[in-house]
């Protein structure tokens, strides 16, 4: 995942987000309860949402923010997306694509699709986007990340670009062989291909309308063309604080669509969420922050569930000392009470971590068991006992009984909660450690982030696809989302190996990563896990069919309804 929704990623812990969400165990709430229409009536299609922020963008070119992506998902379309059940199912690929023997070209055929000014879908749309994507000139926050070492070409493209070197975009290994065809060529095969296709960096764009536009594209509902399950409406721009999703009686899978209309408004109070729910102001909430949820517990309308994002202590080994010793850092990770703190701070159904790869996330395609039966999940657990131990022994390596380090937090005051919780763990369970807690706003956060001015923060991940390796190839040596300084040999090979020579061996690509995942915590403790994120929003009765996915976008209406 590319840093923007990286740092979006940490925000949302402490701030609320649109989440639309099923019962525990699926994505799909589908309660039978009162309908809350008239006996004999048919119910009106439409419902009432909440979400905590505004729009970014509706470029998929150039939006990096979980709102802006969930909000295309329901209005645009790419070859395919996840269904209630998180199974990667056609969207504009007219079924499954024809694969060559090694792997590594893909051709799709396109179902018949329009777009919402009446254009058809060609694959010349998916090649223009895709270029438009990948090219140096647009600084798409995601296109690189998520086309380099995958899409054939993309990355002597970025690193042309980068180079302020020529380059020729036609070299992008996507071309369309007709109107109707679509042949996308990889660098390597790419076990969880699919499933990218369902991310909005790959959706397609038209060219003409793009174009005609120029730079006034996307910058209102008016500027867009939409291909997906409702169109979007009454949106002013990346300010507005409502805008409405009208069903789009054009989408070819039209019938499937219940709702008519999805009414959305900016509340960003989780409280004043609440109230507006209880009032009958809003069907849906956004996240419920950890001092609402105990409110609901019990209500059948509270809907929650685990997400597969994970939390962790970032350790930054680029200038301080301490640091860049093992011991200090793995006395760090065990010196925090993670139970207490999940159970007292958030409060809000989060588990302890104590891994990087979530749980209830990623199924072998062959034995079809989770990631986290290989290695378990006490790679890192909370031990004082041990804590101590390696913090004497770090001491004694870096000659000194005395530790300072900062701590950078967001001046919010969920995440000043947090920062003295850590602040106060480490400084009793450490002896001699000094934890200079600095808030500040977002913004500023990022851009230290980014500059690596910084010893300790939290940092935080959810996956962009269906694999393991969406988290894993976070901490390669010199990675875009690295920003710490952390290196080893032996975990980059184990990573590498499981994108290239081990891709078509699901059993043994499975265990290198989980080898890696063991070099990461037990040995180096390059970082400190601390919880895998539980999720919490009100969901009126009246509505069935609420869909979540554990990947990119968070939720779909495509199969909501009013009962």
């Amino acid at each position: 995942m590319k840093r923007s929704k990286y740092f979006l990623l940490l925000a949302l812990t402490l701030v609320l987000s649109m989440f639309l969400a099923a019962c525990n165990g699926g994505g799909d709430t589908g309660k039978e309860t009162d309908t809350g229409a008239d006996e004999g009536k048919e119910a009106t299609q439409e419902i009432k949402a909440l979400e905590s922020q505004a729009i970014p963008s509706m470029d998929s070119v150039m939006a990096q923010d979980t709102v802006s992506f969930t909000t295309m998902n329901n209005v645009m379309e790419g070859l395919y997306r996840l269904d209630p059940n998180q199974e990667v199912v056609p969207g504009m690929a007219d079924g499954d694509p024809e694969v060559s023997e090694d792997g590594t070209v893909y051709t799709f055929k396109l179902r018949d699709a329009k777009w919402s000014n009446g254009d058809s879908v060609t694959a010349n749309d998916f090649v223009y986007a895709w270029q438009r994507a990948i090219n140096p000139e647009n600084a798409s926050p995601y296109g690189p990340y998520m086309m380099d070492g995958k899409i054939k070409g993309a990355a002597e493209i970025s690193a042309a670009g980068a180079a302020k070197k020529e380059y020729d975009l036609n070299t992008l290994g996507v071309k369309a062989i007709d109107e109707k065809t679509l042949e996308v060529t990889l660098e390597r095969p790419i076990p969880y291909f699919k499933s990218l296709m369902a991310f909005p960096t790959f959706y397609p764009q038209n060219q003409k309308f793009v174009e005609e536009q120029g730079e006034n594209y996307a910058k209102t509902a008016e500027n867009l063309v939409y291909n997906g399950p409702f169109v979007l409406s009454d949106w002013g721009g990346s300010t507005a604080s409502e805008w409405t999703y009208s069903k789009n009686k054009d989408y070819w899978d039209a019938e499937t669509v219940k709702l008519e209309t999805v009414q959305w408004n900016v509340l960003k109070d989780s409280q004043s969420s609440a109230n507006a729910f209880e009032t009958g102001e809003a069907d849906v909430t956004g996240k419920l922050s950890s001092d609402i949820v105990p409110q609901y517990e019990g209500d059948e309308r509270l809907v929650n569930w685990l997400e597969p994002t994970i939390f962790w202590l970032k350790f930054n080994q680029k200038e301080n000392d301490a640091l860049k010793n093992p011991d200090i850092r793995k006395a760090i990770a065990q010196a925090i009470n993670k139970e207490d703190y999940v159970n007292s701070v958030l409060n809000n159904g989060s588990i302890v971590a104590n891994y990087a790869v979530p749980k209830e996330f990623a199924k072998n395609d062959e034995t079809g068991k989770d990631f986290r039966e290989i290695n378990g999940d006490e790679l890192l657990p909370y031990n004082v006992d041990e804590a101590k131990k390696a913090w004497e022994k770090g001491l004694a390596a870096i000659g000194t009984d005395t530790v300072e380090v900062r701590y950078l937090g967001d001046d919010t005051e969920s995440a000043k909660k947090t920062a003295e919780y850590i602040k106060n763990q480490l400084e009793t369970n450490l002896p001699g450690l000094k934890l200079k807690v600095e808030s500040v706003p977002f913004s500023v956060r990022l851009d230290r982030e980014n500059s690596q001015d910084y010893d300790i923060q939290l940092a935080g991940w959810g996956p962009d696809y269906l694999d393991p390796m969406t988290f894993s190839d976070l901490w390669l040596t010199g990675g875009g989302n690295n920003k710490m300084d952390y290196s080893n040999e032996k975990y980059d090979k184990l990573v590498k190996d499981a994108q290239t020579t081990l891709a078509q061996q699901p059993v043994e690509r499975y265990d290198a990563l989980a080898q890696a995942e063991k070099i990461l915590l037990e040995e180096d403790a390059a970082i400190a896990p601390l919880y895998q994120r539980s999720s919490n929003v009100l969901v009126n009765e009246k509505v069935d069919g609420f869909t979540y996915h554990l990947v990119g976008p968070e939720y779909s209406f495509k199969w909501t309804s009013v009962k």
